[in-house]
C-alpha cells in the first residue's frame, strides 16, 4: 500500500515565518471603512452634502459668516444723549474716540491658513515696548501701539496695505456694528449678586448664613461630587461682552468720534473693537471722494 502524502506539509507557513521576497505587501494611506455609509433616518432630505473636515473646506464655511473688511479700534469715553429735533425724543448714545489707529500687519490663508488684518492704536513710548514688538513695528515701518488687535476678514480683498490709518469715516452714519469691549470687573461676589440667588430664609432655623449658597450637590444618589457648571460664588465680570447690531448716529472725522446708539459694555476708558455687523447687510462703502461727498449729502 503507497503511503499516503502529508498534506499539512504542503502549506505554506504563516506570514511572517516566510522571506521578504515571497510576501506580498499592500502599502495604502489612511483607513478605509469596511462598511459603506448608512443614510441617516434623520436626514428628510437625500440631496444633503457631507460635511468635510480638511482645512479649505472649514473657511469655505465661514464665508458668510466673516466681514468684507477689517474693524477699527476705540476708546469709550463715555455716554451722553441727542435729541431729535423733528420729534423731540432724548436718545442716549455712547461715544467713541479713534485714536491713532493703524494697520500693523497682515495674515494671509498661505503664511497662517486665514485672513486677518492686525490693527493698533494709541502709542506707547519704546522704552515700555519688548525688543521683539520694537521690532515688529520697525519691520512694518509703524510707531509703537498701546494696544494690537486682529480683525478676521473673509478673502485677500479685505486686507488694508500696512500703514494706512483708518479714521472715523471708516464708519457710515446709519449704519450697525458690532461693539466688543471687556465689561466691568465686580471682583469675587457672592451666588446672590452673581447669580441671582434668593438666599436662606431670613427667619428661623438659619444663623449667619442668609446669603450663602446652600448645598451643592447631592451626597450618594449623585456620585458624591459636585456636577461640573455648578453655580457658585466667584470672579463676577471682566470678560468680554458683544452687543450687535449697534446703529453709527454720528461721525465726527476731524476730532475722530463714532457716536453708538444705545449703551455698550465697559467702563469709561476701556478699549472697544468696532466692526461691520454680521448679522445686518454688509453697508456700501463709496471709494472715491466724490462718491464720498455724494453719500454724505444723500
Amino acid at each position: 500500500m503507497p503511503p499516503t502524502p502529508c498534506l499539512s506539509c504542503l502549506q505554506l507557513p504563516p506570514s511572517f515565518l516566510l522571506p521578504r521576497i515571497l510576501v506580498h505587501h499592500v502599502f495604502r494611506r489612511g483607513i478605509r471603512s469596511i462598511s459603506p455609509p448608512r443614510p441617516n433616518r434623520f436626514n428628510r432630505s437625500q440631496d444633503l452634502p457631507l460635511l468635510e473636515s480638511t482645512t479649505a473646506a472649514a473657511l469655505k464655511r465661514k464665508d458668510y459668516t466673516l466681514p468684507l473688511r477689517t474693524g477699527a479700534l476705540g476708546i469709550k469715553k463715555g455716554m451722553s444723549a441727542i435729541y431729535d429735533l423733528e420729534t423731540g425724543r432724548r436718545v442716549p448714545c455712547t461715544i467713541v474716540q479713534l485714536d491713532r489707529v493703524q494697520v500693523v500687519a497682515h495674515k494671509t490663508r498661505k503664511n497662517n491658513g486665514y485672513y486677518a488684518v492686525q490693527v493698533g492704536c494709541g502709542w506707547k513710548h519704546p522704552s515700555n515696548v519688548t525688543k521683539p514688538l520694537l521690532g515688529h513695528f520697525a519691520e512694518n515701518g509703524v510707531s509703537p501701539k498701546r494696544h494690537l488687535v486682529e480683525f478676521p476678514v473673509k478673502d485677500e480683498s479685505g486686507l488694508l496695505g500696512i500703514g494706512k490709518i483708518i479714521k472715523a469715516s471708516w464708519f457710515q452714519e446709519g449704519q450697525f456694528i458690532d461693539a466688543r469691549a471687556n465689561c466691568r470687573g465686580m471682583g469675587f461676589a457672592g451666588v446672590m449678586k452673581r447669580h441671582g440667588f434668593h438666599g436662606q430664609p431670613a427667619s428661623h432655623g438659619v444663623s449667619l448664613t442668609h446669603r450663602s449658597m446652600g448645598s451643592a450637590g447631592q451626597s450618594q444618589g449623585g456620585g458624591s461630587r459636585v456636577y461640573p457648571g455648578k453655580k457658585m460664588a466667584g470672579r463676577m465680570g471682566g470678560q468680554q461682552v458683544t452687543v450687535q447690531n449697534v446703529k453709527v448716529l454720528k461721525v465726527d472725522e476731524e476730532n475722530g468720534l463714532v457716536v453708538l446708539n444705545g449703551c455698550i459694555a465697559g467702563p469709561d476708558g476701556c478699549l472697544v473693537k468696532l466692526q461691520d455687523a454680521l448679522k445686518k447687510p454688509w453697508p456700501i462703502i463709496p471709494n472715491s471722494p466724490t462718491q464720498v461727498r455724494s453719500a454724505t449729502v444723500s
